[in-house]
C-alpha cells in the first residue's frame, strides 16, 4: 500500500557554534503530523545539527515505511552538499553526509529543497526544545 509522500522539514542548531545542540524534524502527509522528533545533541556545530535533523527525519520515514520522501530545510549549505551542488569539505560532516545519502538512496523517490526559515518553524521549535532540555537539566 502507498503511504503516500513524506514531506520532511528538519533543522538544527547550536547555542553557540559550537555549543550546546539540538536537532528537530517534523514528518507530514498532506496537513497530517505523523511524526516529531528532536534530540539534544551535546555540544557541537550547526552544521553537524542540520545534518542530524535530516537523519532523524529519514530515518522515521523508512521506519514508517514511506517510499517517496521530500525533505524542505532552512539550511543551503545541506541542501546543497544533498544535491551535489557543494563539494563536502568537513571531516565532521562527511560521515553525517554519506550516511544521509546512503538513507536518502533507499528511496523510491528523494526531493530536498531549501526553504525560508519562516516556512520551517516547526521543525526548529522541536530544536530549540532539545536544546532548552539540556539547559534544564544541568
Amino acid at each position: 500500500m502507498d503511504k503516500g509522500v513524506a514531506k520532511i522539514f528538519a533543522d538544527g542548531g547550536s547555542r553557540g557554534n559550537p555549543g550546546p545542540a539540538g536537532a528537530g524534524a517534523v514528518i507530514n502527509v498532506g496537513s497530517e503530523t505523523v511524526a516529531s522528533l528532536s534530540q539534544f545533541l551535546g555540544h557541537t556545530t550547526n552544521n553537524v545539527a542540520e545534518y542530524t535533523g535530516l537523519l532523524l527525519g529519514l530515518e522515521k520515514a523508512s521506519e514508517l515505511g514511506f517510499k517517496h520522501v521530500e525533505v524542505a530545510m532552512d539550511s543551503e549549505l545541506v541542501v546543497k552538499q544533498m544535491k551535489g551542488e557543494y563539494r563536502v569539505k568537513n571531516e565532521k560532516l562527511l560521515p553525517l553526509f554519506e550516511k544521509a545519502r546512503r538513507l536518502a538512496a533507499t528511496f523510491a523517490s528523494f526531493k530536498i529543497v531549501h526553504v525560508k526559515r519562516e516556512y520551517n518553524r516547526a521543525a526548529d521549535r522541536l530544536a530549540n526544545q532539545a536544546m532548552d532540555m539540556a539547559n534544564s537539566s544541568s
